[in-house]
C-alpha cells in the first residue's frame, strides 16, 4: 500500500490592478458569506455537512452570488471551523464546561476576517506551469467573472513538484502583507519506511537547548531567546508611542519573529532526520501534548514557554522523517529528565541544575539533556517493540 504525505507548496500571484481587484473582492465576498452561514448554522444547531447544504446552499448562492462550487467551498469551510472548535472544546482548550470563557465560545457564532483564506479545487482553479525555467500561470474563479493568465512565481523546486504531479489538491488563497498568495496541497509518496536496524536517536526538547540528541549534539536556543527579548522590546518600545509611524512599523514586522523560528525549526529538524538516516536509526521524541497547561512557571519565564514553537518542531520532524523513510516514534516524558540512563536510578535530586545531572547512585556525571535523550532513545526501542509484539506490552496495574 502507497502512502502518501501531504505537502503544501507556497507560490506567489502577480496580479493586475484589476485581476488584485477582483481576487479582493472575491475573498470578501466569500468569508461574508461564510460568515452569514455560521451565524445560520449557529442557530438552527446544524453541523453535518449534508444537511448544511441540503438546507442552506440554495440561498447561499442567491444572497451572495456564488457560483455551484465555490459555494460549497465556503460551506465546506464553515463546516470544517466549526468541526475544529468542537474538537478544541471537547480537549478542554477553552476552560471546563460551565466556565465563563468557554459558554462565551459556546454561545457566539464563528466569524470570518474579510481577508481570510478562501480554500479552492480544481474545478475553481487550474494551473498552467508550462516548461521548465518559465513561472507559469493560472485561471481562477472570481465574482467579476474567470481571471486567466494570472501570472505566478515561486521557488523553483516547489514549482518542478507541481509540474510533476499529475493533480494538484485544494488550494488556499490568501492576501498577506500586500502579497497574494497560492498554498497548494500535493500528494508526496512516502518513501519506504525502514526498520530502524541501529536503535532510536533520542531527542529531548527544551527552551535553553531547542533539541538534544543521544548523541550529544545540542542544539542551543540562546539566539533565538536573545531574538525574541529584542524583538518583545521592540514591540514594547513602539506600542508606547502610539503614533501612526510606529504603528506602520509594528505592522510591517508582524510574523517576523514567527518566520525566524520556523527557519530554526526547519534547519534543527532537517540535521536530526539526515542523522538518523545516515546511521539507520529511528527517530524517538518526548510526547509534548498539553505542556502549557501541565507546566507551572514563575511570571518572567511564562514568555519564553508559551511563545516557543513546541508542536512545529514535531511537525517539521515527522514529515520529513516521512519523506525519507526514517521511523518516528513518540514516548512518554515523564522523569526523563531525573532518571540515570547508566543505572536507572530515579530521583529528582539527580538533577542538580539546568545542565548538571549527577546520579545519587552510579556517581554519574553528564549534562542533563543529553542525559534525558539517552532516556528517551532507550523508550523508543520499548515502545517499538511494544507496537511490533502487542502481547509483550506491560500491563499497569491498578492503583
Amino acid at each position: 500500500m502507497v502512502i502518501n504525505v501531504k505537502q503544501v507548496v507556497r507560490v506567489r500571484l502577480l496580479p493586475s490592478p484589476e485581476q488584485a481587484s477582483a481576487l479582493a473582492d472575491t475573498q470578501r465576498a466569500c468569508n461574508t458569506a461564510a460568515s452569514w452561514l455560521s451565524e445560520q448554522m449557529h442557530t438552527a444547531g446544524v453541523v453535518r455537512k449534508f444537511d448544511v447544504q441540503k438546507r442552506f446552499y440554495a440561498e447561499l448562492r442567491d444572497r451572495f452570488g456564488l457560483a455551484a462550487q465555490p459555494a460549497i467551498r465556503v460551506i465546506g469551510k464553515t463546516v470544517d471551523a466549526y468541526t475544529t472548535l468542537r474538537a478544541n472544546l471537547k480537549a478542554g482548550n477553552y476552560g471546563p464546561p460551565g466556565s465563563s470563557r468557554r459558554r462565551k465560545v459556546e454561545d457566539t457564532p464563528i466569524r470570518f476576517r474579510p481577508q481570510a483564506g478562501q480554500p479552492f479545487d480544481a474545478r475553481c482553479l487550474s494551473w498552467q506551469l508550462g516548461d521548465a525555467g518559465r513561472d507559469g500561470t493560472v485561471s481562477i474563479w472570481t465574482v467579476a467573472g474567470r481571471l486567466r493568465g494570472v501570472r505566478i512565481v515561486g521557488n523553483p523546486g516547489h514549482l518542478a513538484l507541481l509540474r510533476s504531479r499529475p493533480a494538484i489538491g485544494e488550494t488556499d488563497l490568501l492576501h498577506r502583507d500586500g502579497v497574494w498568495l497560492l498554498h497548494a496541497v500535493v500528494d508526496s509518496p512516502e518513501a519506504p519506511r525502514r526498520e530502524p536496524v541501529n536503535g532510536f536517536l533520542g531527542v529531548d526538547l527544551g527552551i535553553v537547548n531547542i533539541a538534544t540528541t543521544s548523541d550529544g549534539d545540542r542544539f542551543c536556543g540562546a539566539r533565538l531567546n536573545r531574538y525574541r527579548k529584542r524583538q518583545q522590546r521592540i514591540r514594547k518600545r513602539l506600542q508606547a508611542k502610539k503614533t501612526s509611524s510606529a504603528r506602520r512599523l509594528l505592522k510591517k514586522r508582524r510574523r517576523k519573529e514567527a518566520r525566524f523560528a520556523a527557519d530554526v525549526n526547519h534547519k534543527i529538524s532537517k540535521n536530526i532526520v539526515a542523522e538518523a538516516e545516515r546511521t539507520g536509526r529511528g527517530i524517538a521524541v518526548e510526547e509534548l501534548t498539553g505542556i502549557r497547561v501541565r507546566v507551572r512557571l514563575r511570571k518572567p519565564q511564562r514568555a519564553t514557554l508559551h511563545s516557543w514553537a513546541f508542536a512545529q518542531l514535531g511537525q517539521f520532524l515527522t514529515y520529513k522523517a516521512q519523506q525519507a523513510g526514517v521511523m518516528v516514534v513518540q514516548v512518554d516524558p515523564a522523569y526523563t529528565s531525573q532518571t540515570c540512563h547508566a543505572c536507572g536510578h530515579v530521583d529528582k535530586r539527580n538533577r542538580r541544575s539546568q545542565a548538571v545531572f549527577q546520579c545519587g547512585r552510579c556517581d554519574f556525571v553528564g549534562h542533563a539533556d543529553h542525559n534525558a535523550a539517552h532516556n528517551i532513545a532507550a523508550r523508543g526501542v520499548v515502545c517499538r517493540g511494544e507496537v511490533m509484539r502487542p502481547d509483550a506490552a506491560p500491563i499497569l496495574a491498578a492503583s
